[in-house]
């Protein structure tokens, strides 16, 4: 298939939360550090052209103000997101779940969720032709506000395992 035909899929980690007495883990805001460190998962896909058309959000708050940056740093090219109660402390498993019902017509598909999910999905579905530092680096640490950039050829449907190349995986911090 040409390179026209790839779907992007982008898989974030929110950003940096705090803990305050008393909140369940659901209702944790993010911290200053997080305030600071999601817009510019945003920055990079508006410079890098990876804005997505779609966006699968948690519906923890921390995850839900990650995407609140990350829509404002894209603008007006920034889609509504789907909140989505099953992202929250989803396994790699409930997530492709969520992301195989994904209509067709969305090419280009933002997820932000929590870990280890984010990091088990996107090892799953690296493929062998794989960017290979980008890889590395995913598998040895997955921060808050880290994001994997996959390719695939495939409908959404058919997204299972080792099906995605990834070609970035970034951590920017403010």
């Amino acid at each position: 298939m040409t390179g026209h035909h790839l779907r992007k899929l982008q898989l974030l980690r929110h950003a940096k939360a705090d803990w305050p007495r008393d909140v369940p883990d659901h209702e944790r805001p993010l911290s200053g550090r997080g305030h600071r460190d999601a817009p510019l998962a945003g920055e990079w896909m508006r410079e890098h052209g990876s804005i997505p058309d779609f966006i699968l959000c948690s519906s923890a708050l921390r995850a839900r103000q990650t995407c609140t940056w990350v829509c404002k740093e894209l603008g007006d090219k920034a889609p509504t997101a789907k909140l989505e109660d099953g992202l929250y402390a989803a396994t790699p498993e409930r997530i492709l779940s969520l992301i195989n019902h994904v209509p067709d017509t969305v090419t280009s598909l933002l997820v932000i969720a929590h870990l280890p999910g984010v990091q088990d999905l996107a090892m799953r579905l690296a493929s062998a032709d794989s960017d290979e530092d980008a890889v590395m680096d995913m598998a040895t640490r997955y921060p808050t506000s880290g994001l994997t950039v996959m390719e695939h050829a495939l409908p959404w449907a058919e997204l299972d395992g080792r099906d995605a190349r990834v070609t970035d995986f970034v951590v920017r911090r403010a």
